[in-house]
């Protein structure tokens, strides 16, 4: 059993079109506070990642921001968090939440979302971290994606063992048991150092 005291949840900066989206953002971060898991994330007020950071910050969840300087506007950055973390880059920011977090979420986004999703599950792949990574298909928001990783296994481009590192669910409190009672996979042999 995994314990999940903070999850950092990758998700658009826009609100998008689907109002389905908007009330799931919202609900993942209240039930994130009610059940006393701090939410990461990149700080925004707006998009969809406002509204997991209001939904959490309405009921009195603990909230943990980190941005990095050249996007630290004030149209952007929400001024409202327990804590908010300035960093250099786009890459101190991921390293930064890897290490608040101890797991992660993926709602709808554009680009900068699949990015993120993309560069922490290969860590996982790799054995850079054992923690689970959940993707939350909010009105069949990644079926194209899945499909397309799916067409990747049946390719030979894709191991089966590294798909099922991610987590999917179109309800976030079977999301949330998913990843609780995940169990990640041994090191790769070819990543295990030599012994002497």
């Amino acid at each position: 059993m995994n314990n999940l005291n903070s999850i950092c949840v990758f998700c658009g900066s826009s609100e998008g079109n689907d109002t389905k989206v908007i009330s799931e953002a919202f609900l993942l971060g209240e039930k994130m506070a009610l059940q006393n898991i701090t939410l990461v994330y990149g700080a925004a007020k707006i998009g969809i990642m406002g509204k997991i950071a209001e939904g959490a910050l309405t009921n009195k969840g603990k909230v943990v921001g980190i941005i990095p300087e050249f996007l630290k506007l004030k149209e952007v950055v929400h001024l409202g968090l327990t804590e908010l973390y300035t960093t250099e880059n786009m890459h101190q920011r991921k390293m930064k939440m890897q290490e608040f977090s101890d797991g992660f979420i993926t709602l709808p986004g554009g680009f900068g979302t699949l990015e993120e999703l993309f560069e922490i599950i290969t860590w996982a792949q790799l054995g850079l971290h054992q923690k689970p990574i959940g993707l939350l298909n909010v009105s069949g928001f990644y079926n194209d994606l899945l499909g397309l990783l799916e067409n990747m296994v049946r390719r030979g481009f894709l191991k089966m063992e590294n798909y099922e590192l991610l987590i999917v669910e179109d309800d976030i409190d079977r999301l949330l048991d998913k990843m609780r009672n995940f169990k990640s996979t041994e090191v790769p042999k070819w990543l295990k150092p030599e012994r002497t």
